[in-house]
């Protein structure tokens, strides 16, 4: 059974990856039937023969988890689509204001909905 997975390169806390298709029962660092391309996690540098590897999960090669995200977040191109959250961090007490002004917003809608539904039934 083949596996689309990666294989582990570079130096220690510094990995890169290369994108490869193996058999799975051989090791991580064994030779590949075929390598689809390199990804390196920290500077987020990704290139991929997306084609290819379409090929091979038809062909019946299994994709980890890792490599099925890449694939999906994949450019045409084989660039990686990759976009940073914004997380924006609210305190306690921003966070009720926040949430007692949704409530009057929706309350309000709710509102004029009723007055307009009065309205159409006369």
């Amino acid at each position: 059974m083949l596996k689309i997975r990666l294989k582990r390169l570079g130096a220690k806390k510094n990995p890169t990856y290369r994108i490869i298709v193996i058999n799975s029962t051989t090791k991580r660092e064994g030779r590949p039937v075929q390598e689809l391309g390199h990804y390196n996690p920290k500077t987020k540098v990704m290139a991929l023969d997306l084609a290819s590897a379409q090929d091979w999960v038809k062909k019946g090669a299994q994709p980890t988890d890792t490599v099925k995200y890449l694939m999906a977040n994949c450019n045409p191109d084989g660039t990686l689509n990759y976009k940073k959250k914004e997380t924006v961090k609210l305190s306690k007490k921003a966070l009720a204001k926040k949430e007692a002004e949704e409530k009057a917003a929706a309350e309000a809608a709710a509102k004029t909905a009723e007055e307009e539904t009065a309205s159409a039934d006369v």
